[in-house]
């Protein structure tokens, strides 16, 4: 039985999902019809496994063997060469269309740009990187999209993006770059809402500490009394005297508070710890010893 145009069609369209040239032979329009079907349900079960989004996804997370990666992404027209910045982006609340389609929009397809979902609140945007692209845009970058989603979806986002990575073989290595990025600035930087992957400061390295180094500094610093958290208006105090390197004229100015007022909840602080943070080497204590607690936290409740 000759083939039909619908048969030929779908065996076009497999071989150019799959690279596979079949001939298919019938004899009676049923086993025509089956021959449609398995042909169909395989080109299916191609494009859902071979899409750039599934393929791309696999390889951040590991799951695709490197000898693999080249035939495949020759396969699905995906430059293995190139030079392109991973964003992490992830939302407060469950990724919806209406993220998607402005994400779509600021980054189109057409640039080579995709956008592979990582979760229900979490997607990577590969975007190439420009040869004029420098670090400052490539950051401003990142702040256009928090700004951008937080104007036209009302969506509180925070990005972390990795450095250049050369080819496709670099892309598992600049995602788990990302995701420590994004995990250590929620946690000592939660103020921030972009997080280059090589400023994380001090930060980096407490989130890599051992727990029972973490517990032994704090206690020579506080003895057993360590203390809690404070409330919010101490701490927003405390922020702000930091980020004006501890000058109280400048601090007490901007919170728009009387001078012995601040002084007052300075000494306060000193009482509660011992520790008199207008000296330097006390701040720097200070500071220390409120993100290990920040980071023992979270460890204890995950």
């Amino acid at each position: 039985m000759d083939n039909t145009p619908e048969l030929d069609k779908a065996l076009s369209e497999l071989k150019k999902i799959t690279g596979m040239t079949l001939e298919v032979r019938t004899d009676t329009p049923e086993e025509l019809e089956n021959a449609m079907t398995q042909i169909r349900c395989l080109t299916l079960a191609y494009r859902e496994k071979y899409n750039k989004n599934h393929f791309l996804q696999s390889l951040m997370t590991d799951s695709i063997p490197a000898y693999d990666i080249f035939e495949r992404a020759a396969r699905l027209h995906i430059e293995p060469e190139a030079q392109r910045i991973l964003f992490l982006v992830e939302t407060r609340n469950t990724l919806d269309d209406a993220v998607i389609e402005i994400l779509k929009n600021l980054f189109p397809s057409q640039a080579k740009t995709y956008l592979v979902s990582m979760g229900e609140k979490s997607i990577v945007i590969l975007r190439p990187r420009k040869a004029s692209d420098t670090i400052e845009d490539i950051n401003q970058i990142a702040h256009m999209i928090v700004d951008t989603l937080n104007m036209e979806a009302l969506t509180h986002v925070q990005v972390a993006y990795s450095g250049s990575i050369c080819n496709l073989l670099e892309l598992p290595g600049a995602f788990k770059e990302t995701s420590l990025a994004l995990r250590v600035g929620k946690l000592f930087y939660s103020e921030q809402t972009v997080f280059p992957h090589n400023q994380l400061g001090i930060g980096r390295l407490i989130y890599q500490l051992p727990v029972s180094i973490c517990e032994n500094f704090l206690k020579e610093i506080f003895g057993s009394d360590i203390p809690n958290a404070f409330d919010e208006e101490t701490t927003a105090t405390i922020n702000k005297f930091f980020q004006n390197n501890l000058n109280i004229a400048e601090t007490s100015r901007q919170l728009h508070m009387h001078r012995n007022t601040l002084i007052y909840r300075l000494e306060q602080i000193e009482k509660r710890t011992g520790l008199d943070i207008r000296r330097f080497e006390d701040a720097m204590t200070f500071k220390i010893a409120t993100m290990v607690i920040n980071y023992l936290q979270t460890e204890r409740n995950p």
